[in-house]
C-alpha cells in the first residue's frame, strides 16, 4: 500500500496527477462491456478515469462512438477531465444514481453500455484528510461529493440504537451494540472529530483476544459509516434501475463491488431481471406469463487472477457480474 499523502493546503489547486488509481478488473470489463467503437457508453464511477480511458480509446468520435463518464468527487471530475482529453468522452459530475437524468440532460436516449466500479479510489483511502483511513490521523470526514453529511457529524449525533443498526447493517460488525456504547460515552465528555479517535474507541470496545486477532479491527466500523455517509446503498438501487432502463437491447451492464452487501443487491437485481417467470415457486405451471428483461453474462462473479493480485492487493475482494438487456 501506498504511503497515506496530506491534502494540499487550503487554496492549493488540487493535481489531477496526484490521483493514484489502477482500475480493478480492467481487461475483463472491457470484455464483458463487448464496447462497439460507434456506441454509446457510461462510466457511472470515473475516479481516476482508469476504466473511462480505455473505455473511450476503444471508441471512434468519426462513427459517433461516444462515452460520458460520471463522478461525483470534485477531484475525480478534475483528473478524468484532463486524462479523457481529446477522447470521444465528456466528463459530468453527478452520483451515477442520477445517471438517467444526467444522460436526459446530454440528449442521449439510449446506451450500448455501461459500468460501475463501486469501490472507494485509491485516491480517496490514500488522501488522510478524505477521513476515509483508520490508519492515519485526521477529520472524520468521509464524503465522496465532498458535500453534505460527514461521518463526525454522525457519531456525535445518533442516538445508540441508531449507531448500532448502521454498524450491523452497513458493516456486518458482531460488536456493534458495544462500539456504539463507546461511541455515545465518548462524546459525552468531547465531540469525535478524528479518524484515529475513533478507532482507538472501537478498539476499546472489543475483548482483548479480538484484537490480537484481527489487525484492522476498526474496518467494518469505518464500511458501515462510509455507507452511511453517501447513501451508497439507497444510490445503488436507484441507480441500477435507471442506468438499465437507459440500456439499449443488446446493452451489456457491468458492476464492481468491493463487499458482501453490494454484491449481494447486484446479484439479486441482475436476477430478477433475468427471470421471467415471477410465480410462487409452489405454483405447478406459470400464470404470470412474464418475461426476462435480460440475459445473464456471468452466472458466477468473476474475481481477479492471482498475477492482478500480486500487482494490486485492492483487487483482492473485487467481483465483476455483467448482464445483456433483452
Amino acid at each position: 500500500m501506498s504511503e497515506l499523502k496530506e491534502r494540499p493546503v487550503q487554496g492549493q489547486a488540487f493535481d489531477p496527477n496526484d490521483f493514484e488509481h489502477i482500475p480493478v478488473l480492467l481487461y475483463e470489463c472491457l470484455d464483458g462491456l463487448a464496447i462497439k467503437p460507434d456506441g454509446t457508453y457510461l462510466d457511472g464511477t470515473a475516479g481516476g478515469a482508469g476504466h473511462s480511458r480505455q473505455i473511450a480509446l476503444r471508441l471512434s468520435g468519426e462513427q459517433g462512438g461516444r462515452l460520458i463518464s460520471l463522478d461525483q468527487d470534485p477531484d475525480a471530475i478534475a483528473t478524468a477531465t484532463a486524462r479523457l482529453a481529446g477522447l470521444p468522452a465528456q466528463v459530468v459530475r453527478s452520483n451515477f444514481r442520477y445517471a438517467k437524468l444526467a444522460l436526459e440532460n446530454l440528449g442521449v436516449d439510449a446506451i450500448d453500455g455501461a459500468l460501475l466500479d463501486l469501490g472507494v479510489s485509491s485516491h480517496q483511502l490514500d488522501d488522510a484528510a478524505r477521513g476515509f483511513s483508520y490508519r492515519a490521523d485526521a477529520p472524520l470526514d468521509m464524503r465522496m461529493s465532498q458535500q453534505g453529511e460527514t461521518a463526525a457529524d454522525l457519531v456525535n449525533t445518533l442516538d445508540r440504537e441508531e449507531l448500532a443498526r448502521i454498524l450491523r447493517d452497513y458493516g456486518e460488525e458482531p460488536y456493534a451494540w458495544q462500539i456504539a456504547g463507546k461511541i455515545v460515552t465518548a462524546r459525552e465528555t468531547a465531540p469525535i472529530q478524528t479518524t484515529l479517535q475513533l478507532a482507538e474507541l472501537v478498539a476499546s470496545a472489543m475483548p482483548p483476544a479480538v484484537r490480537r486477532k484481527d489487525k484492522n479491527p476498526s474496518r467494518r466500523t469505518f464500511q458501515a459509516l462510509r455507507i452511511a455517509v453517501n447513501h451508497e446503498l439507497d444510490a445503488l438501487e436507484e441507480g441500477m434501475d435507471g442506468i438499465f432502463e437507459c440500456l439499449a437491447p443488446g446493452g451489456r451492464f457491468a458492476i464492481i463491488t468491493f463487499h458482501s452487501l453490494e454484491d449481494r443487491l447486484v446479484k439479486n437485481k441482475f436476477r430478477r431481471w433475468a427471470t421471467a417467470c415471477t410465480c410462487p415457486p409452489e405454483f405447478p405451471v406459470c400464470v404470470c406469463g412474464g418475461k426476462a428483461k435480460a440475459k445473464l453474462i456471468t452466472r458466477k462473479p468473476i474475481e481477479a487472477t492471482g498475477k492482478e493480485l500480486d500487482q494490486n492487493r485492492r483487487s483482492r475482494s473485487a467481483k465483476l457480474r455483467v448482464i445483456e438487456k433483452l
